[in-house]
């Protein structure tokens, strides 16, 4: 986490939440501690780096980064990238082994499964092959999105604008 809140000291707060949490339990990478767990997600770039692959959320009805549940996978870019390969069906994907964002959101009760907190960990992960996506049955669709026009949306996701404002910032460098 130092290395995170070094380059990102503005979220130095939520850093050490998630590492407060990282030493809570050891079940905090499995669905099993219903009060939270750990998931993983991926920012995934095109070559240009102008562009970012998006889903439309099935369960959420939202458009957001590819990404699930780290279901004791303590790897938490490894997962990152299963799942960007998962939910895309694009192959030769590369991940940065450094956390690029880290977001805790609420999800509702759904079914059997009550309210719970997801401590999210994303990552970058950049498309080396082919662009051309396969929709998962995770998805409505997928769409590559511009990075500025997600950060010049109001509707877009906070956390959304946060990733674009913080991959614009990176690359102006």
């Amino acid at each position: 986490m130092a290395d995170y809140t070094a380059r990102w000291p503005q979220e130095a707060e939520v850093a050490s939440d998630f590492a407060s949490f990282l030493a809570s339990a050891d079940t905090v990478f499995e669905r099993i501690h219903l009060s939270g767990h750990f998931t993983a997600s991926s920012w995934l770039v095109d070559a240009s780096g102008t562009r970012v692959l998006l889903t439309h959320h099935r369960k959420l009805e939202r458009w957001l980064q590819l990404g699930g549940h780290a279901d004791g996978d303590r790897d938490l870019a490894r997962v990152a990238l299963r799942e960007a390969e998962e939910e895309s069906g694009l192959t030769g994907l590369e991940v940065d082994a450094q956390m690029f964002d880290l977001d805790r959101h609420w999800i509702p009760e759904r079914g059997d499964v009550p309210g719970h907190w997801h401590y999210d960990v994303r990552y970058v992960v950049h498309a080396r092959g082919s662009e051309d996506y396969v929709v998962s049955d995770e998805s409505h669709d997928l769409a590559w999105r511009l990075i500025e026009a997600i950060l010049a949306d109001p509707g877009s996701d906070e956390s959304m604008q946060r990733m674009a404002r913080k991959w614009l910032a990176r690359n102006a460098q």
